[in-house]
């Protein structure tokens, strides 16, 4: 199985926040923006695996700012890391102003996919090989993040968490 660059499963998705998709503030709901990231995560998240995947986990969203009505929304998807079935992708979403055209960012979140068969069983997925400054920083990162949600859910000893351990040595 060939590794893959980052840049490989990026994906770009863009629209405009329209009146049945805000609160009563004017703003975008945040469940409709969880959504626009789950779709282009997923994307991603597939082209890299060229297979089935399932949503696993969001676990990380920031909502830094608002998303007014009418805004041009861009969501960014790229894999950042790749495990056993499983790929990590981080997402940034920026707004666009409406009379500049400078783009911002708003948001972002980092969901992890599970690659599966025809009959739901896990996959093997190719490695990532990061090229930028940013997705080594963001590769790097993906295991102490895996290595904190399996010692959370107790999946793995303290001792096991090798990378986390790292940062207070």
């Amino acid at each position: 199985m060939e590794a893959k660059t980052p840049e490989q499963s990026k994906t770009t998705l863009t629209d405009m926040v329209l009146p049945g998709e805000t609160n009563p503030l004017g703003n975008l709901f945040g469940g409709e923006l969880l959504a626009r990231m789950d779709r282009a995560a997923s994307i991603a998240a597939r082209r890299h695996t060229r297979h089935i995947v399932v949503t696993a986990s969001v676990n990380h969203v920031a909502f830094s700012r608002a998303v007014p009505l009418g805004s041009v929304v861009t969501v960014e998807a790229k894999v950042s890391r790749a495990f056993k079935t499983s790929v990590e992708v981080f997402i940034d979403v920026w707004i666009e102003d409406r009379e500049s055209g400078n783009k911002t960012k708003a948001n972002e979140g980092i969901y992890t996919f599970v690659a599966v068969d025809e009959t739901g069983r896990p996959i093997a997925v190719p490695a990532v090989v990061p090229e930028t400054d940013l997705e080594k920083e963001r590769f790097e990162a993906a295991l102490r993040r895996k290595q904190l949600s399996l010692l959370l859910a107790g999946k793995i000893k303290p001792s096991e968490a090798s990378e986390l351990k790292a940062l207070f040595e």
